[in-house]
Parts: structure tokens; sequence; C-alpha cells
């Protein structure tokens, strides 16, 4: 299914969009990619919504990409005698491992792994931020804490420790058996959660054993600083600014996915820029100004995608979101301004092969009246570098494997088509034309470009570009053999 703009659009599956007809309602509203969260619903709901997008994926022909979120470890108080305390600033608030309900001076905190790495200074975040409590005094199994913004804690709210790198691992017990479900199902993409160190995704990784690419959800601060490493570690990335905005403050978040979605693209790893994108659309069927330049400003940094949450699993306006996501970025990318900031963020080719092959393609694109550009990738890596390079022109990514197809939905400007395995470049050739021309993308007289590795079917054997009509007759008499 052909978009009309290159950024892709990710929409998170729930209660308000869990049947065939929404799923497909979304799909071609914008939808290039459907996430699962496996923090809420039971498995045999995660394989319903699995089997319905593969359902919808083969009545429309359109590949379409799945990406399980993990929930990560999540932080929690215990719970209240009563329910419920107000904490007054200045005051004194003790947290510990004794699992008797709390009260306004003491509640449960049943980490121990905290309190191994707390110092004097520490910042513990209480309820997304709203309750802030700085650490006065601590031990094995206490905290001794004062009360720096006050407010109403209640049982289970969630906690951050944004100053310490926990030694915790990224992955759950729960994790652990959720990954393995969703490897099984099949699924595209694994989002890790809570990442802090290259160390988590290896884990995650070896786990997954190759069956799913490995998604680091950037969202602590031991993240950013770790960054490097993670990206060279993980398949791609997504900027969860969620928890970032509440263990840093909100307005260093910007800055960090500017550079955050740079630094992705120069290493050609997908990125996706996430949390509160369109909010009020949970609720209202029209979105804030804020909100249209937030996803606006995303799309102008040259993000691979942007996602809905909330918005689109449980929100009253789930499709009506996702179309507002697409018209956005279609006005976007045909601003002259977008090409010129594309353009000039663009950075320098790599050295390989490849990497020259697909900056020609692109630049031969831009000063000619090429139609297309046709990367044929058996891994996915043709593909991921003709996205980096952010052409002027439609990508036709074309493969032989389902499961890259799949998983390159999630990529800048990527149009996945399936091809058969091919034993010459002439035949190459001649299944790039049709595709460009069933597609849409160019007509019998026009030209594209191709790129593509010989031999075939060889993973990382990019090496031969040409410039092809899109007339087969024209194709047989260039290359009669």
């Amino acid at each position: 299914m052909r978009r009309l703009r290159n950024v892709k659009i990710v929409a998170t599956l729930g209660p308000a969009s869990e049947t065939y007809e929404t799923i497909r309602a979304l799909h071609e509203a914008g939808a290039d990619v459907f996430r699962l969260n496996m923090s809420h619903g039971s498995h045999e709901e995660i394989r319903e919504k699995h089997r319905i997008i593969r359902k919808i994926e083969q009545d429309l022909d359109s590949p379409i990409a799945i990406l399980a979120d993990l929930q990560g470890p999540k932080l929690r108080v215990g719970v209240f005698a009563n329910g419920a305390e107000d904490l007054v600033e200045g005051a004194a608030f003790r947290l510990d491992l004794d699992d008797a309900p709390g009260d306004a001076t003491r509640v449960c905190l049943p980490h121990p792994e905290i309190f191994q790495a707390l110092e004097p200074g520490a910042r513990l975040l209480v309820n997304d931020g709203k309750i802030r409590l700085i650490v006065q005094e601590c031990g094995p199994d206490f905290a001794n804490t004062t009360v720096e913004t006050g407010g109403t804690i209640s049982n289970r709210k969630g906690v951050n420790v944004p100053d310490v790198v926990l030694p915790l691992a990224a992955l759950s017990e729960k994790d652990r058996k959720d990954l393995e479900f969703v490897c099984e199902l099949g699924v595209d993409w694994l989002a890790l959660s809570f990442v802090q160190r290259s160390k988590d995704v290896f884990e995650a990784r070896a786990l997954a054993d190759g069956r799913a690419a490995i998604l680091s959800k950037i969202e602590k601060p031991a993240a950013i600083e770790a960054f490097d490493d993670i990206l060279d570690a993980s398949d791609g990335i997504m900027v969860a600014r969620g928890d970032l905005g509440v263990e840093l403050p909100v307005s260093a978040v910007p800055p960090i996915q500017k550079r955050l979605v740079r630094k992705c693209r120069a290493a050609a790893k997908p990125v996706i820029v996430a949390t509160q994108m369109l909010e009020s659309m949970i609720e209202s069927p029209m979105p804030t100004r804020a909100e249209v330049s937030d996803v606006a400003t995303a799309i102008y940094e040259g993000t691979d995608a942007i996602m809905l949450s909330a918005e689109s699993a449980a929100g009253s306006y789930p499709v009506e979101s996702v179309s507002t996501m697409n018209k956005v970025a279609i006005e976007v990318e045909a601003d002259p301004t977008y090409t010129q900031i594309i353009a000039a963020s663009r950075s320098a080719a790599g050295t390989t092969v490849a990497d020259g092959i697909v900056a020609a393609a692109r630049e031969i694109a831009e000063k000619t009246e090429i139609k297309a550009i046709c990367c044929f990738t058996q891994s996915g890596t043709t593909g991921l570098l003709t996205a980096r390079e952010r052409p002027g022109i439609p990508i036709i990514a074309m493969t032989s494997v389902l499961g890259t197809a799949r998983r390159l939905c999630l990529s800048w400007g990527c149009n996945c088509v399936i091809t058969p395995e091919l034993e010459r470049f002439k035949g190459a050739v001649v299944a790039a034309a049709r595709a460009a021309r069933s597609g849409g993308f160019a007509a019998e007289t026009d030209q594209i470009v191709v790129t593509a590795g010989v031999p075939f079917n060889v993973p990382g054997t990019t090496n031969i570009l040409r410039i092809a009509p899109c007339d087969e007759r024209l194709i047989y008499n260039m290359d009669p053999g």
C-alpha cells in the first residue's frame, strides 16, 4: 500500500482497536507498524491481535511490521493503610522493605536493588515525578528522605530513580516469558524498556536469537550517557519521552531528541519518536496546535517514525489520530523547507561499496528525472542505507524475504515489495520496472535507478547501480542475454 509520505506511523493497539475492522481501518488510514504493549493484555489477547494483523497483511497484500513492547522492570511503592496519604513539602518520609501498610511517615519499597544503589542526595520521583523525595540517609533496607515536592501518594505508584544506574536487568521474569512468546508468535521488532547499558541489549538479542530485531527505548539518563554503545548494540531506537521527561528536566528533552535522531540516522538505524504526540485526541477529535507542531518537529528532524500510544489504543478517536498524523506528515514533507533541512543534515557516506552505491543512487536521482530508487535487499541493510540518504524520490525496497520487508516497514521511505528469488541482474531490472509501474511510482516512459548485488541472494553484496527504463522492451533490447 503506497503512502504519500516517507515518515512511518506506529499505532499502539488496545481496547479501542482490537477488531479486524478497526485495525484494518488504522492501516488504511496510515499505520505502517502496529505496537503490541506487553504491559497490558493476556497472551491470548496478544495472539488474537497478531492473527488479525497478519490476516490484514494477507488481504491487502501489504507487508506490516509488528512491534512487541516489553514491560521492563516496574518499580512501585507498596500499599497504604488508608489507600493514600498527603506528603507535605519539608516533611520526613521513609522507604523500607517492611511490607506493612504505609502511612504519612513511611511506605514499603519492595526493591532491595534500589537501596543498594542509593546515595545521600539522590532523588526519588514518585507518580511520574509529581512527588519528589531527596535521600538524606540510606542503608541496604531503607532510605530516609525529605519531601522536596509534596502531593498525594497512593497505592503502587511508580518510582523513578534518575541519579543512579540501578543493578537491574532490563528483562524481568515476565519479560523473558513474553519475549519467548512473541518471538514464537512471529513479531518483527522487540522494544526493550528501561535500557541502561549495551549489556541489556546483548541479553535480549541472545534470547531472541535472530527471530526479531531489537529496538532500545531511551528513557533513562544512564541510557543517554551510554547511548553510543546502546545504539551500536541495537537494531533501532525509540526516544521514549515519557519517562525521559520525568527523570530529566523537561527542557532537556527536545535537544536530546534532536541529537539522538541524528545519531540514529548517521548509523542507518531506524528511530521512533514517541509519547504524547497527539495526547488530546484520546478524548477530542481534534489535536491541539502544539501537538501538531510537535509531530511536525519530529518529521523535520528526519525521524523514521512517529508513534501513537493511548490515542490509538484506548482513545475515542483511534482512526482519526492516525489520519491526522498522516495528513501532518504529507503537509510537512511537501514543504520546501523540509527538503532543505533534510539535505543539510545528511551525514557523509560511509566507506563501503554499498555506502558508495546508495549515495550515488541518491545523487543521480536528485539531478535527473529518475522517478524511484529500487534497491534489492536480502538482510535489509541496503534498504537501511538507502533510507539513511533520505532521497527526494520514492524508495522501493525489493526482497524475497518476507521478514526483511516487514522490518523495513519501520524505516523512512521504504515501500516494501516481495519478489521471487532472482538469479540474474536483468531479471531484477525487469522486476524493479514492474514494481515501479504497478505501484504508481513511474510510468512506462520513465526511468528508475536499480541497485543490487551479484551474486544474488547473498547479504552484503550490493555492488551494481543501473539507470533503467520502465519499458521492459527497452530493457531486453539493452541486455538481450
